[in-house]
């Protein structure tokens, strides 16, 4: 069965725009629709802060996951759509999700078990643990430019992403833009880019971006592919592209000093600073 695309839900306005999001995506790359709410144990069928409300919190969850799977419905006619109540802690029933999932959704601050998404641990958690690809979605809804933004610095994570990126752009008809940000000074340890690129193969970056994505022109001669060398820190230039992307991608972590870390400095900034939906994704791992 073909995996499918796992959004989770929670009433929130970045959650409808997440939905919205992996709704548009499924019907596009011919997915199923799994809709997900994380119940967390602890919390009380009767908030004490509203002891008076009229349904309970299992009912209200129920509610929206209806309400969700009438939006996709109504949305993308003739999509397989499926939803689920789960109880337990939202990172780890969401980690479970990913497993078997195509695509994790989610959006970038929620209510209840999804509070401080991003911004908290919990997305950041999602952000260097997940399985598969994430995208995390603000609100409102972001119209882009026919653009894909993929960062690469030549490392395991980047050309995951600049994969993604290229099934993304054949699927929604946008050209993807390869960019690497070269800092300064370009001769200091770790000082090139987002990683180290240069590995002493060619006499400088342009030629050596150039090699590396000839392989992936000819796997993709229907997709527009275009490279940005520019000089600056990667997370600002990556923001600003943001603003009028459609899709920001990019690895967990890349080849500099962050290489080690469960989520680079970079992708961490990104997360916090882009302004259309962002993919972190991560390449399958090699056994030690």
């Amino acid at each position: 069965m073909s995996r499918p695309i796992v959004v989770g839900v929670d009433g929130s306005e970045s959650a409808k725009a997440a939905l919205d999001w992996a709704i548009d995506d499924a019907a596009r790359r011919g997915r199923p629709l799994r809709i997900v709410h994380v119940r967390e144990p602890w919390k009380s069928e009767r908030p004490f802060t509203k002891a008076h409300e009229e349904h309970t919190r299992s009912e209200q969850e129920a509610r929206l996951l209806a309400a969700s799977e009438a939006r996709a419905r109504t949305r993308a006619p003739g999509l397989n759509v499926t939803t689920a109540h789960l109880t337990g802690a939202v990172t780890q029933r969401l980690l479970t999700e990913s497993e078997t999932a195509d695509t994790l959704v989610v959006g970038n601050r929620g209510l209840g078990g999804f509070a401080g998404l991003v911004l908290g641990s919990v997305g950041l958690h999602l952000a260097g643990h997940a399985h598969n690809p994430l995208v995390i979605v603000r609100a409102p809804a972001h119209a882009g430019n026919g653009e894909v933004v993929a960062a690469y610095d030549g490392s395991d994570d980047a050309d995951a992403a600049l994969e993604y990126a290229l099934k993304q752009a054949a699927a929604i008809g946008a050209r993807v833009l390869v960019v690497y940000a070269e800092r300064y000074p370009s001769l200091a340890p770790q000082g090139a880019g987002y990683g180290p690129l240069l590995a002493g193969a060619f006499a400088d970056v342009e030629t050596e971006i150039r090699q590396r994505l000839a392989p992936w022109r000819e796997k993709y001669p229907g997709v527009e592919l275009v490279e940005s060398i520019v000089r600056g820190h990667p997370v600002p230039i990556l923001a600003a592209a943001s603003r009028t992307a459609d899709l920001i991608v990019i690895g967990p972590h890349g080849l500099g000093g962050f290489a080690s870390a469960v989520l680079g400095s970079v992708t961490h900034g990104v997360i916090h600073r882009v302004h259309c939906p962002v993919a972190v994704i991560r390449a399958p791992r090699r056994p030690s």
